[in-house]
C-alpha cells in the first residue's frame, strides 16, 4: 500500500519532453538540449525517474536516474542519483506538490535542484556550490513538459 506522502509524487509520473538550457558548460551559451524523461512507480514505495539526453555527438544517449523514496520514521524524502559517468549521490528531498527540491551537502560539493510544478510542467534549475553553500552558481535550467 502506498503511503499518503509517497502518493503525492504521483503528479510526477508519466512521459515528459525535457529541455536543458543556460548551461555554463555547453557552447554556445544559448544552446538548448532536448531530451525525454519517464517517471514511473517501482512497486508501491518508490518512484523512478529516467532522464535521457543526447551526448555531444548526438550518436549516443546519456541517462540520469533518480529513485525517489521516503523514510516514514524520519518524515523525509530522499533521492538516489546515478548517471552515465558512474556518479552516485544521495539527495535530501522536499516535495509539496507545487515545489520540488533536492539538496546534497557532500565534502566534494554542495548541489541542489529547485523546481516549480504545475500538472503539465516542471520548471527547475540545478545549482552547485564549491564553498559549502556560501555562494551558488547555476549549472543549468531544466524544464519538463508533459507529453
Amino acid at each position: 500500500m502506498r503511503s499518503e506522502a509517497m502518493e503525492q509524487l504521483d503528479v510526477l509520473t508519466g512521459t515528459w519532453r525535457t529541455t536543458m538550457s543556460d548551461a555554463w558548460f555547453l557552447e554556445p551559451a544559448d544552446l538548448e538540449v532536448p531530451g525525454s524523461a519517464t517517471v514511473e512507480w517501482l512497486g508501491e514505495a518508490f518512484v523512478v525517474l529516467r532522464w535521457l539526453t543526447p551526448d555531444e555527438t548526438g550518436s549516443t544517449t546519456n541517462e540520469t536516474v533518480l529513485v525517489l523514496g521516503r523514510s516514514d520514521a524520519n518524515d523525509t524524502y530522499s533521492a538516489l542519483y546515478h548517471d552515465e559517468r558512474g556518479v552516485c549521490r544521495v539527495f535530501a528531498m522536499t516535495f509539496d506538490g507545487s515545489r520540488w527540491e533536492l539538496n546534497r551537502e557532500d565534502p566534494d560539493m554542495f548541489q541542489r535542484f529547485i523546481a516549480d510544478l504545475t500538472p503539465d510542467r516542471i520548471a527547475g534549475r540545478w545549482e552547485a556550490s564549491d564553498d559549502r553553500g556560501a555562494t551558488w552558481r547555476k549549472d543549468f535550467d531544466l524544464v519538463f513538459e508533459r507529453e
